[in-house]
């Protein structure tokens, strides 16, 4: 909500008709054009729901934040009057771990479970990085970006476009690499996982113990790429992204006498943080 009270969640109002609502989040510095395409990939009934973060889009005038629970905050405040519908969480690298805590804050004051929760091209949110890249001096940071292979070459060799993009990224890298993980009550919605086979920042292993934080439904797409295979492998990730949400909506549809469709998950154990190394 900026200070005349308009929402900048959303670069567009959202459909009151759709059955289910796919609230996506980006990667650092990313924005809400990443999924500008996925709208024609998805079910009838399911909307599409990008959300812009501080910084960019329409939210460029913010600041952008630099600690995930001051982000959960911003996000959360326009979100909750959205969640009038079935819905689930995407997120991808930095977004997956976004939309995890979304989740959990969410639960924490009461409100809906989504459906699912999509994480991509992120480590299990115990496994904490102990690395502090967003401190390193510029031109270690650009060599930073170029290796992980997600930013144009024409924009890290554009010296007016990374005094742009450069703030953004950093706060983005803060968010993620100051992040606490705290352990709570397991989720219960289903979690689907998705990691790209040269991903050189993270293991098949280290995504797969997503699975130890909800009492819900598990399990793993290997997709061709690296850590951005949401590009060169969209068309295999929103195949089944779309297929686990058409089968959710015919759930739906079958359970409609019988009110919400999920709800929070049961207690199990909790999960311990644990540090890893670099890749």
């Amino acid at each position: 909500m900026n200070t005349n009270g308009t929402c900048t969640l959303f670069a567009r109002p959202l459909d009151s008709n759709s059955a289910l609502r796919l609230f996506c989040l980006p990667y650092a510095g990313g924005n809400s054009s990443v999924f500008r395409n996925w709208q024609t990939a998805m079910p009838d009934g399911v909307e599409v729901c990008p959300i812009e973060l501080p910084g960019r889009g329409a939210r460029i005038r913010e600041s952008p934040i630099t600690r995930l629970p001051l982000l959960i905050e911003s996000i959360s405040r326009d979100l909750v009057s959205c969640l009038d519908r079935p819905f689930a969480f995407f997120g991808h690298s930095m977004g997956a771990l976004v939309s995890f805590e979304l989740v959990r804050y969410l639960r924490s004051i009461g409100g809906p479970a989504p459906t699912h929760l999509f994480v991509s091209a992120w480590r299990a949110p115990e496994l904490i990085d102990e690395h502090k890249d967003y401190l390193l001096p510029d031109a270690q940071f650009i060599a930073m970006l170029r290796d992980l292979n997600g930013t144009p070459e024409e924009i890290l060799d554009n010296p007016e476009a990374l005094q742009f993009l450069l703030p953004i990224l950093r706060a983005d890298f803060e968010v993620a690499q100051t992040y606490e993980y705290r352990p709570q009550r397991l989720l219960g919605c289903a979690i689907k996982a998705f990691w790209g086979m040269q991903d050189r920042s993270t293991t098949p292993e280290m995504v797969r113990l997503w699975s130890n934080h909800t009492t819900g439904p598990f399990s793993l797409s290997i997709l061709l790429g690296g850590h951005f295979f949401i590009r060169q492998s969209q068309p295999q990730l929103l195949k089944i992204i779309s297929h686990e949400l058409d089968r959710t909506l015919s759930l739906l549809a079958s359970r409609q006498s019988e009110g919400t469709f999920s709800s929070p998950g049961q207690d199990k154990s909790y999960v311990k943080p644990t540090a890893i190394s670099k890749a």
